[in-house]
């Protein structure tokens, strides 16, 4: 679930590329690069940490040229590492190339053993560095047709930037998984993750890439083509209840509204009776909380206070640090809290083990009652698509039922929003157009993962037995009986 920014015919291409990274950084926070084109040679910085630690004014200023790609990267194919930092960037026989990648590849393992047996070798443990060699070896005549063949063999959710010499070109996959918005800034041109980035350096907004669109940016101008053939859209619709920025306009529609009525709808689904206030989880939960307070008629205030110096903990790549982040970004309101009946809402439970040092906070603060409500359904099945939720036995929902939560947890009530008014609040009431399998166990595109491949092996249940088109688990898969441990 990473952010990517490229722009071209600016003179100062990589000073916006460095800000639109940045407006972005929620997206990514362990490694951050950015590649320029000056027409003739690419040259590259990528390093572990923050944009705004990463790329001070000298760094900068080594990065000339009127065309940049940049990335900020959390991992879901490669471990947390250097060499794993993005953009990729190689030469090759056809000349100097670059690549940013925002999702994630669910074929790359068996791309890549048939590359190295054919005497490829690779120097990251990314599923993006796959592309690069199927690029490398294809013999279309063209740097576009290069990349439609390499992506013709892939599976899975890309939207990626290339940059050339003398080429920007962005795509995004067939089933539009990831998002991926076009804009302009008087003649050049911006493509961005989200369009929060390009309000911060104002660019004017022109639209959203289609679904398996291809755009080639050149010395000739922009020019698109819909080069995959067309299958039903598979959104994120994670994207909406936690990952993009609420000032963002995402699939066509505002984040911050969609949240907003999110909590809507689940205090229509599931009230709080005789509860005195409402708070939320900042900051993903703080719309859907405003939106359960409007509905509910339960008076909205502020009982947790973000620190603003701390990453996002879902997005931090080792648990120990998960853990203790809690208390860094969190800190409750006593004043607010105290002998209060409190519903607090935030956008989803993974683990579980963040919600319970929650509600523990909330109590230990003076709450009498703490009433938890998830904005969106419960997370019983992996991403793996580009979100880096863990396997079924590590997801709470997946194998223990709403009242076991809550014990653990140790809230007084649980509520979850449904997965059909999930489809309301997001205006598909059908959910044809997102992809809602860390929900439903849906699947859009893939073979079997190497999870369920793993279960396979060992004779234990398979939640996805296989993930062809349209598969659907049905029934909970249950991998783990254990009780929840105090």
């Amino acid at each position: 679930m990473c952010g990517i920014f490229g722009i071209t015919g600016h003179p100062e291409a990589s000073n916006l590329a460095y800000l639109g990274l940045h407006a972005l950084q929620h997206r990514g926070q362990e490694s951050a690069g950015i590649v320029a084109s000056d027409g003739q040679h690419l040259r590259s910085y990528r390093a572990m940490g923050l944009v705004a630690d990463i790329f001070t004014a000298p760094v900068l200023e080594k990065l000339p040229g009127s065309a940049a790609i940049g990335h900020v990267r959390y991992s879901t194919a490669g471990v947390s590492q250097l060499k794993n930092a993005q953009p990729l960037s190689v030469e090759y026989a056809g000349g100097q190339m670059a690549v940013a990648h925002n999702g994630n590849l669910v074929n790359a393992r068996e791309l890549r053993s048939s590359l190295e047996a054919d005497g490829a070798i690779f120097q990251s443990d990314s599923d993006t560095e796959v592309i690069i060699h199927l690029i490398a070896r294809s013999r279309q005549p063209t740097f576009e047709k290069k990349v439609v063949e390499a992506l013709s063999r892939v599976q899975g959710a890309y939207s990626l930037l290339f940059l050339t010499e003398h080429q920007l070109v962005a795509v995004r996959d067939p089933y539009g998984f990831r998002p991926l918005v076009l804009g302009r800034l008087r003649n050049s041109y911006v493509l961005a993750s989200e369009t929060t980035a390009l309000d911060l350096i104002e660019a004017e907004y022109i639209r959203e890439l289609e679904a398996g669109e291809m755009v080639v940016i050149d010395a000739q101008g922009m020019r698109t083509a819909q080069p995959f053939a067309p299958t039903r859209l598979g959104r994120c619709i994670f994207e909406h209840v936690y990952f993009a920025k609420p000032d963002s306009v995402l699939f066509g529609t505002s984040v911050y509204e969609v949240r907003k009525e999110l909590g809507r709808q689940l205090a229509r689904e599931q009230p709080a009776p005789g509860a005195d206030l409402v708070i939320a989880v900042p900051d993903s939960g703080v719309p859907s909380a405003i939106g359960f307070s409007q509905v509910s008629g339960i008076p909205y205030d502020v009982g947790l206070i973000r620190s603003h110096y701390v990453g996002r903990t879902f997005i931090e790549p080792q648990q120990s640090i998960r853990h203790f982040g809690v208390k860094l970004k969190l800190s409750a309101v006593r004043q607010v809290l105290k002998g209060k009946r409190v519903v607090v809402v935030d956008d989803s439970i993974v683990r579980g083990t963040t919600s319970r040092k929650i509600v523990k906070m909330l109590k230990a603060a003076g709450a009498v009652e703490v009433h938890l409500r998830i904005s969106s359904p419960p997370t019983s099945w992996p991403c793996y698509y580009g979100i880096d939720t863990p396997s079924r036995q590590e997801l709470i929902a997946s194998n223990h039922t709403n009242e076991e939560i809550a014990r653990y947890v140790t809230a007084d009530t649980l509520g979850y929003l449904s997965l059909e008014g999930l489809g309301t609040a997001v205006g598909d009431r059908e959910r044809s157009t997102f992809c809602t399998a860390c929900f439903s166990g849906k699947y859009l595109a893939g073979e079997l993962s190497p999870e369920a491949a793993a279960l396979s092996a060992k004779g234990e249940p398979s939640p996805e037995a296989a993930i062809a088109e349209g598969a659907v688990a049905t029934g909970p898969v249950v991998l783990s009986t254990r009780p929840l441990s105090a």
